[in-house]
């Protein structure tokens, strides 16, 4: 079976044009579905996919059924091919800003609560000081934007961690942006997490669900996750409904507060946000422009 060392051997002789067209068989799983993603014939994609298999050496794509699927070596080359793609694309469209930042792009990739409060104003502060940087956004999780990153979908990542969070892979570089603040979440004011061992809790996303359990675990229970939601909105009614309570983000809290709810303060708990980078330094200079515009406004 071919090796990693034997795909680097061979990339003089393979194009950013086949590493695209298998980037993009890996996302839709289709050579069809490429093509028009790629607005190539379909016979130009097989085309494509037949040299970048003989410079290879390798089958990359094998038919199941009426559909396809990549093989562990296409799987492996897919990876970095949307890496590549990537990086050139990002690279691209820094050089044609040429010097400084009179045009450009940066894509960002950040969680509800950050990209409500936080983004906004500093996204509009950097649109005032350099007019020709495109600035593109999407609402994804922590884990799925550095997904995203890695394979150069984005420029940078808003993620959130918190003190049991595994840390990232080599690779990543983190911007401290601020410490965040947890706050326990209920009906009634003036209570306690130990108060509510018996009672319903409202669970969010993984990351923040088993922050939740290590929390209650320091109150000496596990708590009764019964609703999830990812929605802030969502979980503050039915808290304020009386159907729970949880704990929740002073960011959260910042950007929507239902009447009814009351919150106390958990002072030994905090979640950090970072702004996330890969690769090796410098930053593209809209990269870092949206960083420091990030900086300025928490």
């Amino acid at each position: 079976m071919p090796t990693l060392c034997h795909f680097y051997k061979y990339c003089l002789w393979v194009n950013l044009t086949q590493l695209t067209v298998l980037a993009a068989i890996a996302r839709h799983g289709s050579v069809t579905k490429a093509a028009k993603e790629l607005h190539y014939t379909q016979p130009a994609v097989s085309h494509h996919l037949a040299r970048l298999e003989a410079a290879i050496g390798a089958k990359l794509v094998q038919r199941v059924g009426r559909g396809i699927r990549l093989t562990p070596e296409g799987e492996l080359l897919a990876t970095r091919a949307a890496e590549i793609v990537g990086r050139v694309d990002a690279a691209a469209t820094e050089l044609a800003a040429q010097v400084g930042l009179r045009a450009g792009r940066v894509r960002m990739a950040g969680f509800q609560s950050v990209l409500s409060t936080v983004v906004p104003g500093a996204a509009a502060a950097l649109a005032r000081a350099h007019p020709g940087i495109d600035v593109e956004l999407v609402d994804v999780h922590p884990i799925e934007a550095l997904r995203m990153l890695r394979a150069g979908r984005i420029d940078v990542a808003l993620i959130f961690r918190y003190a049991d969070t595994p840390s990232e892979d080599d690779g990543f570089r983190l911007v401290h942006l601020l410490d965040d603040p947890i706050y326990l979440v209920t009906y009634e004011p003036g209570q306690t997490i130990a108060d509510h061992r018996e009672s319903v809790w409202i669970g969010g996303c993984v990351r923040c669900q088993d922050e939740l359990i290590t929390v209650c675990g320091r109150a000496g229970f596990r708590p009764r996750i019964s609703f999830v939601s990812d929605d802030m909105v969502v979980m503050q009614s039915l808290i304020a409904a009386r159907m729970g309570v949880t704990i929740l983000p002073g960011l959260a809290l910042r950007a929507h507060r239902a009447p009814g709810i009351h919150t106390t303060e958990l002072s030994d708990h905090v979640r950090q946000i970072y702004a996330v980078t890969y690769g090796d330094p410098p930053d593209p200079p809209a990269t870092a422009a949206l960083i420091q515009a990030i900086l300025a406004s928490v």
